[in-house]
């Protein structure tokens, strides 16, 4: 089963070279995404724990 999951992030990581090579507006666009939904994570939880402690 090692092998099975090295060889998904493998391709994985090649998908997403890929990507970044053909269509670098859309791959940043995804990363932006994706940074953007962590930031709103992290602020949403200091909201809750800003909240319970008042």
């Amino acid at each position: 089963m090692k092998w099975v999951k090295r060889i998904v992030i493998a391709l994985v990581v090649v998908f997403a070279f890929f990507y970044m090579i053909t269509r670098p507006e859309d791959a940043a666009n995804a990363v932006e995404g994706a940074v953007g939904a962590v930031w709103n994570g992290v602020e949403s939880v200091g909201r809750f724990f800003t909240s319970l402690a008042t």
